[in-house]
Order: structure tokens, then C-alpha cells, then sequence
């Protein structure tokens, strides 16, 4: 990026990531002083007359979205033939970044991680707003153990009721029904919540392979291991949410954020309430 302001305010500085839609970098908000991140999409997704109209749609949404568990989108907009989205910037590290650290981690630390990332879904989703792509890649942890969901409208608008290429990375947390190109709603984005759960306390995703098409049967066709047989430190009740999460069946799910958010802080204070 050269040194000009994007739209005439934000500058470019340092590369913080590359995704397969876009690149984000370190910026300054010469308006406010404020350091941002700038999102700015890949030329190929920029060119295509649809995908701005997409874009343009779920940026306006996600920028109305306000939560503590949700980074902010500041701002949005085209420069030449770039489109970019600001948003804020969280000092951290993501919580992929973090399992590989980790090795796996406490039920306790996992539980508090997901009821936050649910609290983020939750309203999402009451702003109608279905994000498709949670993944470990688009959670951030700050330095100060806060957890917030990023990505909202780029996902979403760079993708189809297809599965398209540009999703292919994500394979590993996709629901069923998305890998089918049927519709997803908010249950879907509670199985992808699941798997990440399941990634936490084991180390590891219950479906992979050399192949994305070999992952994508197995999301659509495969029951997932116990994770307690492959991580006995974790309870029955942990056990069952987690599964329960990753039904391939979406009316068999939790039906709701607020839903798995009461199971699981159940599950936290031990409570064998949620057994069946």
C-alpha cells in the first residue's frame, strides 16, 4: 500500500494479515488519532460488480452491530479500486494462534471463551445477521483475556448459498448444510461455535483431511469422536454440549445463543442439570 490516506483519512502503516479475501493492516484514523485496522479487499473481489453490492450491504449491518464481544466496524467505503472496512483495533492474538500455543486447553478457560464468542453471536443474530465463517482464525484474544468475534459482512458478503472457493480455508468449522449449499441460519453458526469448542479442549478438529472435499463429507456424513475420549479431563456435561453443538441435524442443535449460553455456564459450575 502506498502512503496515501484510503478515502483520505486513514493511513496505512504496517501489515498485520492476510486472509483469502483481503489483507488488514495497521492504520491511523487521521481524524480521531486513533489506530484502526483496515481491512482492504483482494482485486479480484473488488472487480466483481456483485460482490461490491454484497459488500456493501453487510458492512452497513456490521457497523450497526455494537457489543463488547464483537470488534467494532468503524467505517467502510471504496478508494479507486479498493474496498476497505475499518474496524477496531484489538491488541492480541487470535484464538487459533492461541490453541497452538496452548496444546489444548482447561474446560474452564474454553467454556469462558465460548459463552463470549455466544454472547457476540447472540446479537448478531438478533440483528438478523448470520455469519458463516466463525472460525478460531476470527476470534481475537486481547492481552487482557477479552474475546471478540471479527469478520462480520466480508464473510458473509464474499460468499453464496454455494460453497465457493474463497471459503475453502474454512472447510474445517463449516456447518453441513452450508457444505450442501442449503440455507444456514443461526444454528449453523452454533455448530461452527461447537467445533471450535471441540478444537479448545482437544487440540484438534473433529473432521480433517488432505482433501477440503474429504472435510466437507465428513461435516456432512461423519459422527465427530467423543472429544472426552480423546480428552478425559473434561466432563460428561461439557461432553454432551459439544456434541450436541455438532448434530448434523440443525433442529437437533442448540436453537439459540442464549440456549448454549445457559448449558454451558451450567456446565461451568458443574451442574448435571443438562444431562439427558
Amino acid at each position: 500500500m502506498s502512503d496515501r490516506a484510503l478515502g483520505g483519512r486513514y493511513v496505512i502503516q504496517d501489515k498485520i494479515g492476510t486472509g483469502g479475501m483481503a489483507v488488514v493492516y495497521r492504520g491511523l484514523d487521521q481524524v480521531l488519532g486513533r489506530t484502526v485496522a483496515v481491512k482492504t479487499m483482494l482485486p479480484q473481489f473488488a472487480g466483481d460488480s456483485s460482490f461490491a453490492a454484497r459488500f456493501k450491504q453487510e458492512a452497513q449491518a456490521a457497523a450497526a452491530l455494537q457489543s463488547p464481544y464483537i470488534v467494532s466496524v468503524y467505517d467502510w467505503g471504496q478508494d479507486n479500486n479498493t474496498y476497505y472496512i475499518v474496524m477496531e483495533f484489538v491488541d492480541g492474538i487470535t484464538l487459533k494462534e492461541y490453541i497452538r500455543q496452548k496444546g489444548k486447553l482447561e474446560q474452564q478457560e474454553a467454556i469462558g471463551i465460548a459463552i463470549q464468542v455466544a454472547n457476540g453471536l447472540g446479537e448478531v443474530h438478533r440483528q438478523g445477521i448470520v455469519h458463516r465463517d466463525v472460525k478460531p482464525q476470527n476470534m481475537i484474544i486481547s492481552s487482557d483475556g477479552k474475546v471478540k468475534l471479527a469478520d462480520f459482512g466480508i464473510a458473509r458478503a464474499a460468499s453464496t448459498e454455494t460453497l465457493s472457493q474463497e471459503s475453502m480455508g474454512s472447510v474445517h468449522y463449516i456447518s453441513p448444510e452450508h457444505a450442501q449449499g442449503k440455507p444456514t441460519d443461526a444454528r449453523s453458526d452454533l455448530y461452527s461455535l461447537g467445533i471450535c469448542l471441540y478444537e479448545m479442549v482437544t487440540g484438534r478438529v473433529p473432521f480433517d483431511g488432505e482433501e477440503a472435499v474429504t472435510v466437507l463429507l465428513a461435516q456432512i456424513n461423519q459422527k465427530p469422536v467423543s472429544p472426552r475420549s480423546l480428552n478425559p479431563e473434561i466432563s460428561e456435561e461439557l461432553n454432551y454440549i459439544i456434541l450436541k453443538s455438532l448434530e448434523k441435524r440443525p433442529a437437533a442443535r442448540y436453537q439459540s445463543a442464549a440456549e448454549l449460553i445457559q448449558d454451558l455456564e451450567a456446565a461451568s459450575r458443574n451442574s448435571g442439570d443438562i444431562l439427558p
